[in-house]
């Protein structure tokens, strides 16, 4: 998910915790914790800065995504925060802290750009597919939620209406999911291998669909059916041995994503993923040039 999701998730968590009883200092530390858990999987990002092998895109959503890693994570924030605010105990700080990092590990699997979920056991990128990266029906209800314990005139305690939403967002995610099996329960037997990507709109998906060196890109929904929008042919035949050694980055990609589109010709060679094919384009591709231009 993205960082704005993320960051609405960890204050529907403070929300969500009844905490009449707190004072200010433990409310506080309850914010911090839980804003911070629902974020720090994301500190990858600075391996970026010293990335010089092309290797950040397996890198980031990582090991640091790793359900492995959780209370790990949990209880780092948790004993940051009990110093930070001078509290005499961790809890309920552990319990926050792990909840929100599980939040967030767990939720970035549901779009196709997915996480090392369970490194370092295995390095396969685990991607249901369903939930697009920014999700808007995910902002509205959280939106909702703040609106109505701000301006409602109902006597539901405030943590109850969060908890509320925490469960209509699980709603979400189990209704996308389950349309999305639907669609590739359909697909079973008609491709090698299948992935899918969900659309802005809910309810709409991409399905990518690989058989041999045919590639199939269709869009539509459970209730629609799915409609071919495009057909790729992938050159499987080439030697990529020259791009992955000119082009670290490739090498990477092709680890990376589930199955790629290899591009050969006389100019370029290179490979890119269809589930990210926006206005006849994919932005995640990696190519290198065999013939340079000669300027006159």
């Amino acid at each position: 998910m993205d960082t704005i999701t993320h960051t609405l998730f960890g204050l529907t968590i403070y929300g969500a915790f009844k905490k009449p009883d707190m004072t200010v200092r433990e409310k506080r530390a309850l914010l911090f914790t839980a804003v911070a858990g629902s974020q720090i999987p994301d500190i990858d990002v600075i391996s970026a800065w010293w990335d010089s092998a092309g290797r950040y895109q397996m890198w980031h959503r990582g090991i640091t995504h790793s359900v492995f890693l959780v209370p790990v994570w949990a209880a780092f924030l948790a004993q940051a925060a009990k110093i930070i605010f001078k509290l005499p105990s961790l809890m309920p700080l552990f319990s926050i802290a792990l909840l929100a990092v599980f939040i967030h590990d767990t939720s970035d699997i549901f779009n196709a750009w997915g996480t090392g979920y369970f490194e370092p056991v295995s390095t396969t990128r685990l991607t249901f597919g369903t939930i697009p990266i920014v999700d808007l029906v995910f902002w509205a209800i959280m939106a909702a939620g703040f609106l109505f314990v701000r301006y409602g005139r109902s006597r539901l305690p405030s943590y109850k209406v969060y908890r509320i939403v925490g469960l209509l967002l699980a709603l979400h995610v189990a209704i996308q999911t389950a349309q999305g099996a639907v669609i590739l329960n359909q697909a079973e037997g008609k491709y090698e291998q299948a992935e899918l990507s969900a659309e802005f709109i809910p309810g709409m998906f991409t399905l990518v669909g690989k058989q041999g060196n045919e590639v199939t890109i269709s869009r539509g929904s459970a209730w629609t059916g799915l409609k071919t929008v495009e057909t790729l042919t992938s050159q499987e035949q080439a030697d990529l041995e020259r791009l992955f050694r000119e082009n670290p980055r490739a090498k990477t990609l092709y680890e990376w994503a589930p199955f790629v589109v290899v591009v050969a010709d006389e100019q370029r060679i290179g490979i890119y993923d269809p589930r990210f094919i926006r206005n006849g384009e994919s932005f995640l591709a990696e190519y290198i040039e065999l013939v340079k231009s000669v300027e006159k």
